[in-house]
Parts: structure tokens; C-alpha cells; sequence
């Protein structure tokens, strides 16, 4: 899937089930530092190919974050083998560490918290709407977030959505 041999991600739209589904996981990396982390790269273009996962290392456990259409995302550990050629029709893809000031931001700095942020919709088809996995860092924010069928990633302090409210659901 998305030009990575081996990655089969499982999508959701619901931050309680995301929250579930990786609780256990997460809890094991509260207190570790952020080793490193990496984007796809676009190399004709020198530009982040928002397309696909964002992973974030720490140390011997990668986790890959992917958001999808408008309220989907997918966490998987360990599925990527970043030495591993990229197949995407038309693109030449590799992997770029730190590719994002976000990401700069907050390498070297240890995990504190991981929460699932939903937004609060007055639509009665569709209350609650998956927005972004947010990693608290001591001294550091960092969200990986969906941007309309791609990733999006920021390290502003505190989120500031225009629709309704947010409410984070905790997973470590």
C-alpha cells in the first residue's frame, strides 16, 4: 500500500478505537526519547510527499502514522523497512529524515503523553470527526494530522480549530 512493500495499515475514524488499539503499545514508549523521524520524499520535486506515513523512531520501535480521506487514520510499528525501494507511478520517493521543522523540534526529547484529538461536529451524520495523533514531549508538541486526504504535521503549542470544539481522548 501507498509504494511500501510490506505495509498493510488498518484504518479507522474513531479516536476511542484508535486510542484502544494502541494504548498498550504507546504506554511502553512514555519516557523514551525520540530517536529520529521520516517522511517521503518527492526527489524531482525537494518536497515532502504528504502522502504517505510519517514515522517516528524511538530507538528499536518505529511508529508509522497515515491519515487518509477526511477522518481516517492508521498506526502500525515496526511494518516499514525504509531501506526498501518506494513503487509510486510517476514519483521518485525516498525517505528524508527530519524533513519537517516540526519534526526537528522535537528529536532528542523524551515521550511524556500520546492522545487521539477529535473534533466535535454539529452535523447529526458524522458527531465526531478522528483529527490528529498528538505526541507531548517534554518541552516539545508535535501533531501528525489529517490535511485533507494526506498528512499534515505541527508543533504549534495548542490546538485551534475553527468547527465546533476538540476533546482529546488519552491513550498513554
Amino acid at each position: 500500500m501507498l509504494g511500501i512493500e510490506g505495509y498493510e495499515p488498518q484504518w479507522t475514524h474513531s479516536a476511542r478505537t484508535l486510542a484502544a488499539a494502541h494504548r498498550a503499545r504507546f504506554s511502553r514508549l512514555v519516557g523514551r526519547p525520540l530517536v529520529g523521524a521520516w517522511l517521503m520524499w518527492d526527489v524531482d520535486q525537494r518536497t515532502w510527499f504528504a502522502g504517505g506515513p510519517v514515522i517516528l523512531g524511538f530507538g528499536d520501535v518505529n511508529v508509522e502514522v497515515t491519515h487518509r480521506k477526511f477522518d481516517e487514520c492508521a498506526i502500525t510499528w515496526n511494518q516499514i523497512d525504509m531501506s526498501m525501494p518506494l513503487d509510486w507511478p510517476g514519483v521518485t520517493l525516498d525517505w528524508r529524515a527530519d524533513g519537517h521543522e516540526a519534526l526537528r523540534g522535537a528529536r532528542g526529547r523524551r515521550l511524556l503523553a500520546v492522545n487521539v484529538i477529535e473534533r466535535i461536529m454539529p452535523s447529526p451524520w458524522r458527531p465526531r470527526v478522528l483529527h490528529a495523533v498528538e505526541f507531548l514531549f517534554d518541552g516539545a508538541r508535535l501533531a501528525v494530522h489529517n490535511a485533507l486526504d494526506e498528512n499534515g504535521l505541527t508543533d504549534s503549542p495548542e490546538v485551534a480549530l475553527p468547527i465546533g470544539f476538540w476533546r482529546r481522548v488519552s491513550v498513554a
